[in-house]
């Protein structure tokens, strides 16, 4: 535990010895007894937790020590003891800054105990607060939770710190999987604005009927089974973010209401009048190009001019070079550490079946991969067979790849030549190719099964 420096400032020696002795009871305080103001002024520079502070000292006053107590180290809680029982004196030493006022009579040490075990509470929550912020800030520190060193990515970094030092609305746009929460995290976190609320709203996640009700809040009776007042989104996220992912899910009478509220920085609870203001930076995402949105009629002009602020578009995982081999490792790391699993590597056969795939799932493909893949290998080392690709019958991810026509028909004949278990036969009838073909490629060696 954390030892506890306690001042206590006591003319009346024997008086300052029983609180002194009754104190020292708990071994977690470290107490020290000065016989007057003096001598506690001398001594602040040893940073004491908590001073209890006799009211007629001889030599300073006890409203004046107070104060200069407080000039020298504002933070400092200051219990008074006082023989004085007069609520005036109790008032006054609490308005110029003491933590507690305690009259001198049989009850005082259970008193003092009480107000420096409830003084020693608020600091530990204090401190784990502070704690918890620091850890906060590490955590959605963008350097640390997005990982990359690709050109594209840093490209991403550079467009998250054009967002922190102003106020301006930021799009998100990328494929799914590609992290655009983490990027608003990342962007709420290291902002002047970390401190306040950061209020996410999944748009596709919301049926229509509850879209208002979520955004806006309501009154008590504003509609069947509104049995209580409802605070809105953007109520939430005042002085904070508040980040509508995927956006253009909001249906196009919605987006009416939404450009209204952006407006005017108000909203109005449902089943109410009151206009309630609010101050939210907006962060939107979608995987969806709004500017194609607009043009086929689905989304308003106005409110994507409105919105758009500053486009930041996340690369897909295919498109970030070596950066799949480090979130792979990444992501390793984490699943061994969580599951407390001794220290697991990448074979370079699995690095290369890694850079070969394009992730149509992106990041949160690569996880769900590696988080399997670490299950699945014998030992501490993945081998290229423990990766296993879901989406491999998807022809996007096939598509999305710039190969020639030659490489990409290799690629498809050796996909099926693996499903068939080499079986040369059975693959040319399923291609619907000679099987000399597949021969052939095979003695060039330009199919490597």
């Amino acid at each position: 535990m954390e030892e506890l420096k306690i001042f206590i400032v006591e003319d009346d020696p024997f008086f300052g010895e029983t609180l002194k002795y009754h104190l020292k009871l708990n071994p977690d305080f470290n107490v020290l007894l000065f016989g007057s103001g003096k001598e506690c002024l001398n001594n602040l520079h040893q940073k004491p937790a908590i001073i209890c502070l006799d009211f007629g000292l001889p030599d300073i006053s006890g409203d004046v020590l107070l104060k200069r107590i407080k000039e020298i180290n504002n933070t400092i809680p200051v219990i008074i003891i006082s023989g004085q029982e007069d609520i005036e004196v109790a008032v006054d030493f609490l308005k110029s800054g003491a933590t507690d006022y305690i009259v001198k009579n049989n009850h005082t040490k259970d008193l003092l105990w009480n107000s420096i075990l409830k003084i020693k509470e608020n600091r530990s929550l204090v401190q784990e607060v502070e704690i918890l912020k620091e850890k906060l800030e590490q955590k959605f520190s963008f350097e640390k939770t997005i990982i990359g060193q690709s050109s594209t990515i840093k490209n991403v970094f550079s467009k998250i710190n054009k967002a922190l030092n102003n106020n301006i609305n930021v799009s998100i746009t990328g494929e799914t999987g590609t992290g655009k929460e983490v990027v608003a995290n990342a962007i709420h976190y290291n902002s002047d604005r970390k401190n306040k609320p950061f209020i996410a709203v999944n748009m596709a996640a919301i049926p229509r009927e509850l879209v208002e009700s979520e955004f806006f809040g309501h009154e008590k009776g504003a509609f069947t089974g509104a049995n209580e007042k409802k605070i809105g989104k953007f109520e939430q996220a005042d002085g904070g973010t508040i980040f509508l992912d995927e956006i253009a899910e909001l249906d196009l009478n919605l987006q009416s209401k939404l450009l209204r509220v952006l407006q005017e920085r108000e909203v109005v609870r449902l089943g109410g009048t009151a206009k309630i203001k609010f101050n939210a930076r907006l962060i939107v995402a979608t995987h969806k190009d709004l500017a194609q949105e607009v043009k086929k009629g689905n989304f308003r002009e106005d409110l994507y001019y409105r919105i758009i602020g500053l486009p930041i578009e996340l690369p897909p995982l295919r498109e970030r070079e070596n950066d799949t081999l480090l979130l792979a490792k990444h992501f390793i790391e984490l699943f061994v550490k969580e599951n407390k699993m001794p220290a697991i590597t990448l074979s370079n056969e699995a690095k290369d079946k890694l850079l070969k795939y394009a992730f149509p799932g992106n990041i949160r493909e690569l996880k769900s991969v590696i988080d399997l893949a670490c299950v699945m290998c014998d030992g501490n080392e993945i081998s290229d067979d423990d990766l296993s690709f879901t989406s491999i019958n998807s022809t996007d991810w096939l598509l999305s790849q710039e190969k020639t026509l030659k490489q990409y028909i290799e690629e498809i004949i050796l996909y099926f030549l693996k499903k068939n278990n080499n079986d040369v036969l059975k693959t040319a009838k399923k291609l619907d190719i000679g099987k000399s073909t597949i021969y052939n490629l095979l003695q060039t060696k330009e199919l490597k099964k």
